[in-house]
């Protein structure tokens, strides 16, 4: 399991048997490297633009197109599954970026009539099929179990929406987020 700090370990006041409570607060994690922009310019669907690019470019060497895909922000209701997310940014982009990054999780607060249109991720499931989604789930259950709960069973393919959220945290905006819904999260 990742070595969270303890200041992000908020799922002891978040689980409970129905899975983590939300709020009007979100939680989206990220690299160190992309902070500065994301507090200027806020969080912008489709994500980090240089990754993108260098995939683009990586396709074009060897003869392949890529077509870039418009995905929406990537939101959880945890601070300790926000870092899980914002690991896995940093390990991405060292692939094809040098330099030291750092794991970041931005708290969102929303307004209530933004807040209204955060919605579960089923479209998480094709991610759960795949390796990646395996190591989420093993992460995912050592909160639970670290937290006194049973490890979440889900049928990928007939899980009610909400269990995506409530069970697995996992839930998207399908609009840019404004710098100033945005913090930093510090111990």
């Amino acid at each position: 399991m990742t070595d969270t700090p303890d200041f992000l370990k908020d799922a002891r006041t978040l689980l409970s048997e129905q899975g983590f409570t939300t709020s009007s607060t979100w939680y989206h994690g990220t690299s160190s490297a992309l902070v500065d922009a994301i507090m200027e310019q806020g969080l912008k669907r489709s994500g980090d633009k240089a990754l993108k690019q260098a995939a683009k470019e990586t396709m074009a060497t060897i003869g392949n197109s890529y077509s870039e895909s418009i995905e929406p922000v990537f939101l959880t209701q945890s601070k300790e599954l926000a870092f899980y997310w914002a690991e896995q940014t940093v390990r991405n982009r060292r692939v094809r970026f040098q330099g030291e990054e750092q794991p970041v999780v931005l708290a969102v607060t929303l307004p209530e009539e933004l807040n209204a249109k955060v919605k579960p991720d089923v479209g998480a499931a094709s991610l759960l099929l795949v390796e990646e989604g395996e190591q989420f789930m093993a992460y995912l259950a050592g909160i639970y179990q670290a937290n006194n709960f049973d490890a979440p069973e889900i049928d990928l393919m007939k899980a009610d929406r909400l269990e995506y959220l409530n069970k697995l945290g996992m839930a998207y905006y399908d609009a840019d987020i404004s710098a100033s819904c945005l913090s930093v999260v510090t111990d």
